[in-house]
Formats: C-alpha cells, structure tokens, sequence
C-alpha cells in the first residue's frame, strides 16, 4: 500500500481487551476522527510469548473467547478486530511499512516480559518515525504517583501502601464506553484479503482439547461486565464480603471469580472500584473487603514493577534465600494430585480441569509445597500457577508464592495450614474431594453417595458429563 494508504490510527491490544474505560483507544478514535485517519484495532498473537510463559489449554480458551468477543463489538460498530500472527516486532515493521501509520496507541504494561517487548518497540517505532502514545488503565494508578508520594520509595507492606495510596488521593475516573468508530475513509483492509485475518482457534493454537475442563467461567468483556453487574446486585454480599469466611471448597464458588476478566482486562478495575464506593455503609473494610481484594492487586503490581527479578528467589532484594530441596517425585506429585492427601489432591485436580480455585485453596497448596510439607522451592509452585490458572498476573502470582512459602510479606513460618483439618472445616461430608475424583477416575457411581440432591451440583454435574464423555469416547 505504501503512500497510497490512508492515514492508520493503530490501536494495539495487549491486555485491556474492552471498550469501556480504555483511554487508549478513546486516544486513538479521538486522534483518527480529527485527522480523518483510519482506525485499525489490531492484536498480535505473539509466537514468541509461550516461550517465556507457561498457557495451558483452559487459560488459550479464555482468551480465544476474549478475541472474539472484542472483534464481534468491533464488527457492530462498523470495524473489527484485526489479529495478526507472528513476532511482535516483525508484525510492527510490516504493518509501519505496508500502512501509513500516523500513531499507535496501547495500554502500558511492567510486567518483565511486556518490558523487554516495549523496549525493541520504541527503537523500531523511532526508527521508521512513527509516534506512540501509551495509558495507564490495567492498575487503579499508575505507578510512578504511588512512588512520588512515596518520596521515591517503594512500599514493602498492605498497610504502607494503603498509606501511600489514601495520600495519593482517589484514582482517575473510568471513562464510557467507545461506542462509534470514524468512518471520514473506508478502511479497504475491511474488504482486503491480504489482512483477512480471523481470531484464533483452539485448534491453530495446538491446544489440546481433552486438556480442557468444564466451561465455567466464559471469557470476553460481554461476560466480565455481566458477572460484575450480578455480584454487584446482592448488597448484602457486597457490603459484607469478607474473603477469610468465603468457602476455599464450595461445590459453586463463594467469591465473584472476576480475576480472570481483571488479569486479561476484560473488566476495568477502575469501573469496578467506582460500583464498589458506591456502595455506603460498608460493614468490612480492607484487606478482607472486596474493595481490599482490589488493593491486593494493586500492592502487588507495584512492588513487582519496582523490583527486581521479583518473580524468583536470586537476585530478589525482599526475598528470602532459602535452601529449598529439589525433589522432582515430591513435586510431580504435588502437581498431579496424588500426594494422598485427599483435600490437597482435590484442590489440584480442580486448578487443573477449570482453571481456577479459591484463594484460601490456593493457600493450602503452596504452604504445603513449601514450607508446610514438602519443602519445594517456590517457583516451581508459581510455574504450575502460570499455566493452568485463567487468571494468572504475573506479579500477583509471584507475590502470593513468596507469602505462602514465608519468603517474603509474611515471615510467621510456623503458622501452617493443615492438610487434613483446614479443609474439613468447609467441607465436612467430603463432597469437594468427591467431585475432583470424578475428575480423575472419569467415573460416575461417586456421585450416587454425595448425600445431597444431585440438583444442588447441576451446572458443574453438567459439563462433567460432558467432559467424561469426551474421554471415555
């Protein structure tokens, strides 16, 4: 195309895969509407990335259905969503040499991976003279306030940081949704073969199907805004949520399960954050609340971005350096859901097959890998987190392993959750440990003594049934 080409707004989505409160791509609506330039929202599908991260098969689904559903909100304002396969920067020079780029927008983003990324970006950008904006909308705010009031410090502790953000004051307002695409120049990549690129499958991925488990939890922002809308619609849940008295084994989860829409930024956490002020006369506050759960969040991506090498042991200024035994059958095991210890088993098996479970579940597994049992190193718990769960930030991830193993935040090593009497206590007659073995065993007759009306387990029954079908087949 070359000169011949339009004037191109490029809209890069990386995380941040919605409409609504992404000022990115109101920048860039805002840029091509005023410029009369086209507006291309594109995706890269990075080859490059499973080499750095570890997916698993539940987490590709999640974010094929994210792709879909962000291209079908494009396509019903005119546009689409244009993915493109291939290294990041390769993809770029391309699209700078082929389109007549006037500016690329994207969402900032400090994970280790992304900033090794950007870095290339910028040079390749300036080198082919084209201008980039980035925003900052994946966290409540962007780092650098937090540390100015800080005074260039970089809190180590909850309680510091609630500090420094009350002293920061409140994070900047969400914004609507973009809701017209400008159409001053008819894209001809709309009717282009050469860029007639559709989302991805599951099969051009390589993933393996019988990998997946039940479909609980869909992905796309259609679904993030819909989930938060009925959390948000029982008041009573809301003003009383208190995460230690949820259930970490409850047959239907006991929490709003929104992590995965916030990790792939389907659901802005500023939105979310505005609903929940608005809530008055809130009975728990943090770090219990729902509110303290987005401050978690925000704790942890500011003490991963600002140190370094926080995802591992070496190297890692507010770890402990401990002498961590290195047993591949222990860890194997502990991985696969068979150290006998039928609530510890249980809870793998369910990270496995759905791709989530609660915190206080997630608690119990890595305290028992680490120091509560088998005294394996914490980083390989993390990499089993990164690839089975839908919702795996990288530095909250990193964070939480370093808390649950005593190695950083949290130093009381002798405060151990048992792996018998700590699941007993939610789960008396055994039914959460019942399910998971039907995971494992694909068989059936475990039900027929659950000792509750099958009607209470239906949509979780459901596509059990169809998974073990998928299997036995």
């Amino acid at each position: 195309m070359g000169s011949k080409s339009p004037p191109v707004v490029i809209h890069w989505f990386r995380k941040g895969l919605r409409l609504h409160d992404n000022p990115a791509l109101e920048h860039a609506v805002k840029f091509a509407s005023d410029n009369r330039a086209v507006l291309r929202p594109v995706f890269i599908l990075d080859t490059e990335l499973p080499k750095s991260y570890k997916i698993g098969a539940n987490r590709y689904r999640f974010l094929v259905e994210s792709l879909e559903d962000l291209d079908k909100s494009f396509r019903s304002l005119g546009s689409r969503l244009f993915v493109i396969r291939g290294k990041v920067q390769d993809v770029l020079e391309d699209c700078f040499k082929e389109w007549n780029v006037k500016l690329i927008t994207f969402e900032n983003d400090t994970e280790p991976y992304s900033r090794a990324r950007d870095t290339q970006f910028y040079k390749l950008a300036q080198k082919y003279g084209v201008p980039f904006k980035g925003f900052w909308s994946h966290t409540l705010y962007e780092p650098s306030l937090l540390i100015k009031t800080n005074k260039g410090q970089t809190p180590k502790t909850y309680q510091k940081f609630l500090d420094v953000m009350t002293k920061t004051g409140q994070p900047p307002k969400s914004i609507s949704s973009v809701a017209s695409i400008p159409v001053h120049v008819k894209d001809p990549l709309l009717s282009s073969t050469v860029y007639n690129t559709p989302t991805p499958t599951l099969d051009e991925l390589n993933v393996n199907t019988v990998e997946l488990g039940p479909h609980l939890f869909k992905g796309g922002e259609t679904e993030a805004l819909q989930r938060m809308e009925k959390s948000l619609s029982n008041k009573h849940y809301v003003e009383n949520f208190a995460k230690p008295n949820t259930s970490p084994n409850s047959i239907k989860p006991s929490t709003t399960v929104l992590s995965p829409y916030f990790k792939f930024g389907c659901l802005s956490c500023r939105l979310f954050y505005e609903k929940l002020q608005a809530f008055k006369g809130t009975k728990t506050k943090p770090p219990v609340s729902l509110l303290g759960q987005l401050y978690w969040r925000e704790f942890y991506y500011l003490v991963g971005a600002q140190t370094p090498n926080f995802i591992q042991m070496e190297g890692n200024s507010i770890c402990k350096q401990i002498p961590w035994d290195d047993n591949p059958e222990y860890f194997q095991a502990w991985k696969e859901g068979r150290t006998g210890y039928p609530y510890i088993d249980a809870i793998m098996t369910q990270l496995r097959t759905e791709g989530w479970i609660h915190h206080l579940a997630r608690h119990s597994v890595a305290c028992f890998l680490t120091r509560g049992d088998l005294w394996q190193h914490w980083e390989k718990g993390q990499e089993v987190f990164e690839e089975y769960l839908l919702d795996a930030d990288v530095y909250l991830n990193a964070g939480n392993w370093m808390w649950l193993s005593a190695s950083a935040f949290f130093h009381q090593y002798y405060r151990v959750y048992s792996p018998i009497k700590f699941g007993q206590k939610t789960d008396p007659f055994g039914e959460y440990i019942r399910i998971s073995r039907c995971w494992q065993n694909t068989h059936l007759n475990t039900f027929m003594n659950l000792g509750k009306p099958l009607s209470q387990y239906k949509n979780r029954l459901g596509v059990l049934l169809v998974g073990i079908t998928r299997r036995e087949s």
